[in-house]
């Protein structure tokens, strides 16, 4: 029986991966969404933070060739001390600058493009998807930004009889992000830190309504997997950890052994800042240590 949805609503979408494998279950195509209001200070796909397009630049890979300052019709790249310079506050992300840049120096994140445009590219990869336990996956951003473009997608992928899932932030009226959660397989949901203050001093945003949906979602019956990225000095402490694991297993009645998931600290996305002329503070630390995230793991399992 088709699902009835709408295939020529338009989102902006700023990625599409195939081939993922820790997007969720088995081999997945993950469609990264626009837009997100928290401000995570060691975020890594800044350029996923506003709604509408952005403009990138790799400056390493600038020749001075001029064809980016020749092609701009708002006159917003030029040359300063024989660098180029791009003003974005005259910058309209018209694109004209990455055409003529043959170096590919330059890009634009996000595109606006259609229900179907975009299931017509997770389409592709339906045996792979069959044969290994995988389908498409919902991340951003964060999807609860475009709810109407995500249920729209949820439904699109379920009439191909492709598996869903999404990442889930969680920092959104419960009405938004029941009517997603209706709508998938499964969820991904951030938790960062239950210190309301160091929430709030890390994202810009408050945890209360990310506790009081994550609750509201185990009662839905959902199946979940709580996820926390480990950035260092921020949340990955064993104190930390714990107090997230007791809120899974006292507040949810779930076994965090199970259904808790911590991420690696990676600072993949620290060149992103430079890229958008964006004052980042990504912390430079590296990756944990696979024996303390051992021992960060064996606190989840020993709660």
């Amino acid at each position: 029986m088709s699902t009835i949805y709408n295939a020529e609503l338009v989102g902006q979408v700023f990625n599409i991966q195939r081939y993922s494998t820790h997007d969720g279950p088995g081999v997945r195509t993950t469609v990264f969404l626009k837009g997100c209001p928290l401000r995570c200070y060691w975020c890594q796909n800044p350029e996923s933070q506003s709604l509408k397009p952005v403009l990138m630049v790799k400056k390493d890979r600038c020749t001075g060739c001029g064809r980016c300052v020749q092609a701009c019709p708002q006159k917003a790249v030029y040359f300063t001390d024989g660098a180029v310079v791009t003003d974005r506050s005259l910058c309209t992300v018209c694109g004209s600058c990455v055409d003529a840049c043959f170096n590919k120096a330059r890009s634009v994140a996000g595109e606006p493009m259609t229900v179907k445009q975009v299931i017509d590219k997770v389409r592709r990869d339906y045996n792979l998807f069959c044969n290994s336990g995988g389908g498409m996956t919902i991340s951003g951003g964060a999807c609860e930004m475009q709810p109407d473009f995500t249920i729209n997608l949820l439904k699109a992928a379920h009439d191909e009889g492709i598996r869903t899932a999404v990442e889930m932030e969680g920092a959104f009226p419960w009405e938004t992000v029941r009517a997603i959660a209706e709508h998938c397989d499964f969820i991904m949901y951030d938790l960062k830190h239950m210190d309301k203050d160091q929430h709030m001093m890390g994202t810009r945003v408050s945890n209360e309504r990310i506790l009081e949906n994550a609750k509201r979602l185990v009662k839905m019956g959902k199946k979940l997997k709580f996820r926390t990225p480990l950035i260092p000095g921020f949340n990955d402490s064993p104190e930390s950890v714990a107090a997230i694991a007791h809120f899974i297993r006292d507040e949810l009645g779930l076994s965090p052994g199970e259904c808790h998931e911590l991420l690696g600290y990676n600072n993949l996305g620290e060149d992103k800042y430079d890229r958008l002329d964006m004052p980042g503070i990504c912390p430079k630390n590296k990756r944990q240590s696979e024996e303390y995230l051992a021992e960060l793991n064996a606190i989840l399992e020993s709660i």
